[in-house]
Order: structure tokens, then sequence, then C-alpha cells
């Protein structure tokens, strides 16, 4: 009895954002349908967990009729398109939601839905630039860093997006309404840095990047490398601990400059660096687990799937091809998301059962087929 269940998502094949945003929902309970191209060589985001997938044509005007029928009994559209493509194939929000009210239409882009870069190609990086957030990343006298494509893609986009459509849903249990979501990853990405923003004023970013408190200028919030090529990471921003820090590392306070004393925060960082680098990993784990001095081993992905706070509480599971992945989060204790465990939907693999739950019948069903409409995979031939 998941939190999500009886919902009915349609999730139009794209990169990573949508269907990251698919698979939160289907991770806590929601039926989602994923809608591919037919004659796709493959499916490429691997976010696919709980899925099923229906191989559809909508560039064909009955592919387009065919999704529209979908919608009708749908709870949630989500498609990750620029603006403008879903009304050039008749798919647009004005149309859907005049044949569903209830529907809850999703739009999840780059630049949104208006505005002169709505029709323009980006990716991650992009958007993270256009956001301000890329300006304050990086080691000081470096370029600016992009942490992978985390922040853009999966916070201010899918996550964002799938927050959006459980606010929406929310909703509809008052008004009996649906509503567009036009959830952009440049303006959901400055959503998350709204801490930077509201702090411009109180002196945390007043430096260049990378000499600041929380950008990896401040000796005690940065990593290190240990004697045997590793990383430990420090935080130990709070005054208590940083004196457990300090003591750790086998240094007395009295003989130090003050904590917050930025103009000696270089030379304490070589400090700091020198000390960390006769010690390995393991030794400094040994030193600081337990103690709050904010000093945790850098962990490979790997590494941090067994390590022991981890497995205790389940952190990560294992599907059926022994793959392993995050558990969905937050944890729910009443209601808690149950991860399906079995591998990715194939191409066209449920067309057929789809169409039928959602009112087609079998003539119509393989006229579709035969005029290449619609696509169905046997599993069988997969294996």
């Amino acid at each position: 009895m998941m939190a999500l269940r009886d919902i009915n998502v349609l999730e139009l094949a794209g990169l990573a954002p949508a269907p990251f945003c698919g698979m939160i929902l289907a991770d806590f309970g929601a039926k989602v349908v994923r809608v591919d191209r037919p004659g796709a060589s493959g499916y490429l985001s691997h976010l696919d967990r709980g899925k099923r997938s229906l191989a559809l044509d909508l560039k064909r005007p009955r592919g387009a009729a065919t999704l529209r029928r979908l919608c009708a009994r749908a709870d949630v559209l989500l498609e990750p398109f620029r603006s403008g493509v879903m009304e050039k194939l008749q798919l647009g929000p004005d149309l859907l939601l005049q044949e569903n009210p209830r529907l809850i239409y999703a739009r999840l882009s780059g630049f949104g839905q208006s505005g002169s870069f709505s029709q323009v190609a980006g990716h991650d990086i992009n958007y993270l630039a256009l956001s301000g957030v890329l300006s304050q990343i990086g080691r000081s006298g470096e370029n600016p860093h992009a942490p992978l494509n985390l922040l853009a893609d999966f916070g201010g986009g899918g996550l964002m997006c799938a927050l959006g459509i459980l606010v929406a849903l929310m909703e509809r249990t008052r008004s009996g309404k649906g509503q567009v979501i036009d959830a952009s990853m440049v303006e959901g990405t400055a959503y998350l840095s709204s801490f930077i923003w509201k702090t411009q004023k109180m002196g945390l970013w007043s430096e260049p990047r990378g000499q600041n408190l929380l950008d990896g200028g401040a000796p005690f919030y940065t990593t290190y490398r240990t004697a045997d090529g590793e990383f430990m990471a420090v935080g130990a921003i709070e005054p208590q601990f940083y004196q457990v820090l300090i003591k750790g590392l086998g240094l007395k306070s009295d003989e130090l400059p003050n904590q917050m004393s930025k103009v000696d925060w270089p030379e304490m960082k070589k400090k700091f660096a020198d000390i960390f680098a006769k010690k390995t990993k393991a030794e400094w784990c040994q030193i600081f687990d337990g103690t709050d001095a904010c000093v945790t081993p850098v962990l490979t992905l790997e590494e941090a799937a067994h390590q022991n706070h981890n497995r205790e509480r389940g952190s990560f599971i294992t599907d059926e091809e022994q793959c392993m992945s995050p558990r969905p989060a937050p944890l729910l204790l009443r209601t808690p998301a149950i991860p399906s465990t079995k591998r990715d939907p194939f191409i066209g693999e449920h067309t057929k059962e789809i169409l039928k739950e959602f009112g087609f019948n079998q003539k119509e069903i393989d006229e579709l087929h035969s005029e290449g409409v619609i696509q169905s995979a046997n599993s069988k031939s997969h294996l």
C-alpha cells in the first residue's frame, strides 16, 4: 500500500531528468508507463525501475490520437521536450486538459516553456551556468567546475518536477482539477541555491570562488589526501567540532591561529594537508569514527554500498541482475517505497497489455500494429 498507489503516469521517453522523475513516482507506488518510440535501438536512461514500456509513434496522427485517449484516463503526463514540440504533435496541454480536466500535465525542460531560450538545446552544465550556481563552484584560481550532471538534471530538474507533480496532485484533491507544470531546470537549480542567494549580505560568499567558508576555502571544510592516496572529508565548522578535529590531528588549539582568521586559512590548509598525508584513510577512520569532529572518509560508490552505517539502514538495494543502487528516499515509516527489483523494461514490452488496460479492444490493437503505429516486443526475444 504505497503512497502513490492508483496514480497512473504516462512518461514520454527522454534523457535523464524525466526518467528520474518518473522513477521517483514509480518507486513510491505510481503506475508509470514509459512511452517509447518504435524502432528505437535501446534506452539510455537506466532509470526505469518499476516502469512498463509502450512503443507508440507520436509523429503519426493515429499515434497522437492514441496518446490522447490514454491521457483521458491518466493522472499525470510527463513530457521532456522543448517548448512547442507537443503542440506540433497536436498534444498540447490545452487540448489534453479539455479532454481530461483532472490531468496533471508536467513539462520538464531545460529553459522552461517561455523566454528567449525556451527552444534552444542545452545540457546540465548550461542550465547550471544560466542559474548562476556554476559561478560559485570550483577551486580558487581555477575555472568553474560542474559537479557531474547532478544539480540541474536531477536536483533542479527531475526531483523538482516530481515535487511539482505531488503538489498538483494534492491540490487536485481540493479542486478536482489538473494543471500544467512548467518545470525549468534553470529555475529549479536556482531554487536549490536559495541559501546562497539569501546569504549574500552575510559575508559567506564575499571572497573569490574557492576562498569562502563553504566552497573549499576554509581548512576545516574541504578534503585531504591520505598516505594511501585516498581522501578524508572535513566539515568541522562549529567551534566545538573544530576542537575535536584539532585534537584528532594531534595539534594544540592555543598554538594555532583563530579558527575564523581567513588570512591564516591558506597556511592552515597546508598544515592540515601535511598531517593527513601521514596516515592512511583507515587509520584516520580509527581516529575520527564515533567522534563529533565531522571527519568522514570519501567513499567510492562500491565502498558506500558496503559501509557499516549504510548497510545497517539498508540504504542500497540489489536487483535481480545483481546491480546495486540507492534505496528510494526519504523513508516513509508507514507506507515506505517498495522499489521493483526486476530489470528495466524492453522497448514495447508491455504495449498490448497497457492498451487493453486503457480500454482498447483487440481489433484496434491489431490495426495499430499493422499500421506500424505501435510496436510490441516479446521479452523472450531479448534473452
